[in-house]
């Protein structure tokens, strides 16, 4: 069941999703393309804007599959940004993680947050709470929008 940011997976969970079969379709690569092509983090209409300019033939509902499918592998990192819109950009890692993520242009830093992870378990602990998981994304202005 999704979260309450749209992902499938839990945020803590960075091992690979369970094998399932998802079979590679030219779309579904063009959409990984895109992706991986960028390190910032990207809105599913802009992705679709890119492959729509290259000439592909993609809807909007395939796009936003796709990225699904993507994030669910660990392949993509998603996170909702204040406005409540949802951002794709390729993953980095594959342990749990954390982002510092520029307002202006969308690039993302992936960062890991050890004593953040330890407050979290002891925090949740101490009021009854297991199986915690938590999504932590920081959002400012980086040096290069600054300049």
């Amino acid at each position: 069941m999704p979260d309450r940011t749209g992902s499938t997976r839990s945020p803590a969970d960075r091992t690979p999703a369970p094998a399932r079969a998802s079979r590679r379709t030219r779309q579904g690569e063009a959409v990984l393309d895109v992706v991986a092509g960028s390190d910032t983090f990207r809105s599913a209409q802009d992705i679709h804007a890119e492959l729509r300019a290259s000439g592909a033939q993609v809807g909007l509902t395939t796009v936003y599959r796709h990225l699904a499918l993507l994030t669910e592998e660990g392949r993509l990192d998603a996170l909702q940004t204040a406005d409540g819109e949802l951002v794709y950009r390729r993953c980095h890692s594959e342990s749990h993680h954390h982002h510092v993520v520029c307002r202006r242009c969308g690039r993302g830093t992936e960062i890991e947050l050890p004593d953040l992870e330890a407050w979290a378990e002891t925090t949740a602990a101490d009021l009854g709470y297991s199986d915690v998981t938590h999504t932590v994304e920081i959002f400012g202005v980086c040096a290069d929008c600054r300049a």
